[in-house]
């Protein structure tokens, strides 16, 4: 079935403006078209597929968890993968307890809701409710998450939205003083690099800051990892690398392997005020897309496994400033750690995806003017040399 057939048949809803060939499968960092193009990905799923197409580890998975004939019981009843994953997520977190949901908007709804609870627990619910948000932040396009996004246009056809979220500006301490009050704060929501924002980080100090103005406040302080935890950075949370804990953390994109899934960890504070029936997912914490998520946070946690994004990460450091020498009219920046980078164009950054990928290459943007690199965890040091060899070309 060709695009032009897909696109006829009109039964999908066009909220993506879908591009380029019909994928029929993948293996390692490469996708496959229906025609036999071998494309190289440095999308990854809008990084989602940390261990790449075709991944043992994620088929061996799937398989074991089939085998048993538990895909779904609900959450009336006890499994094990979804209680093992907790488990494994609070032993190497600032954590206590985890929530299984199962997609990033619904992770940060959730956490939302967690916060406005526990400020209710502290007797000053009517009250204490803002959340504060902060300018090129995306969380979701859910009703809760979408209020806190820093995005008009996309607010924009649905207000009014959930009131009460106060946007401040990342690095001013003062004005985030300002805004996160004891008598009105509920919680603070913020990504340690902003990735739809443009690959922007987050500076450590700000984050302590914030850590600090919570407290004062009594406040709780949520870090949203959905694209940026689990390993893309080069530490397994990137909140590791400023030496800042959170009071809840938000995970989802690569956690199950590329099946849908969320989490919500939380510390035993803030645990203690969710009681039975205020929260509730059919779906999430399944048993299948848990043992799967459970095999792929294994994998990713090996010492190993990080030392080798990091390294991978120096070595397209080393490549994009090549990039940036040779195209100093055309690129104006190039930011990013572990395998999450952003190429700040002088033009548009879709002439520059569109031009990447009938070249070969798969890209996606992070803004007007940002390229967005994230390619799986997995890939190889040959092919993160071609997919800069082709971005170098085009740009």
């Amino acid at each position: 079935m060709t695009v032009a057939t897909l696109e006829a048949t009109g039964a999908l809803l066009d909220v993506y403006k879908r591009t380029g060939p019909v994928f029929v499968g993948g293996e390692g960092s490469r996708l496959i078209a229906e025609d036999g193009t071998r494309y190289l990905d440095f999308t990854s799923g809008i990084a989602v597929n940390a261990l790449g197409y075709g991944s043992p580890v994620i088929a061996a998975a799937i398989g074991e968890a089939l085998a048993t004939g538990l895909v779904h019981t609900s959450n009336l009843f006890h499994t094990r993968p979804a209680a093992e994953l907790a488990e494994w997520l609070v032993e190497r977190s600032f954590a206590d307890r985890v929530f299984f949901c199962n997609s990033g908007a619904e992770a940060n709804e959730g956490a939302i809701k967690f916060a406005r609870r526990w400020a209710g627990e502290q007797g000053r619910g009517e009250h204490k409710t803002e959340i504060v948000a902060f300018r090129g932040g995306f969380h979701g396009r859910t009703m809760g998450a979408l209020a806190a996004t820093d995005r008009p246009a996309y607010q924009a056809p649905f207000k009014p939205l959930m009131p009460g979220v106060r946007f401040g500006t990342i690095g001013d301490t003062a004005g985030a003083d300002r805004l996160i009050t004891p008598e009105r704060t509920a919680a603070v929501i913020v990504e340690p690099l902003q990735a739809e924002g443009g690959v922007l980080a987050v500076p450590p100090a700000f984050l302590k800051a914030l850590r600090y103005l919570c407290d004062e406040a009594g406040a709780l302080l949520i870090f949203d990892e959905v694209q940026v935890g689990l390993g893309r950075t080069g530490t397994l949370f990137a909140h590791e690398q400023a030496g800042v804990a959170p009071d809840l953390m938000t995970l989802a994109k690569p956690l199950a392997g590329g099946l849908p899934m969320g989490a919500v960890l939380m510390t035993e504070k803030v645990a203690e005020a969710i009681h039975a029936g205020d929260h509730a997912t059919t779906f999430g914490g399944g048993p299948l897309v848990a043992s799967v998520a459970l095999a792929t946070v294994r994998t990713i946690g090996e010492p190993a496994f990080l030392a080798e994004v990091q390294r991978k990460g120096h070595l397209l450091a080393n490549l994009f400033q090549k990039l940036v020498l040779n195209h100093p009219e055309a690129v104006k920046d190039v930011r990013g750690a572990g395998l999450i980078w952003g190429v700040e164009t002088v033009g548009p950054a879709g002439e520059v995806v569109a031009r990447a990928q009938d070249a070969g290459l798969l890209l996606c943007s992070a803004g007007p003017n940002v390229v967005r690199v994230v390619p799986p965890l997995v890939i190889g040091d040959d092919e993160l040399a071609e997919g800069v060899h082709i971005l170098d070309e085009v740009i």
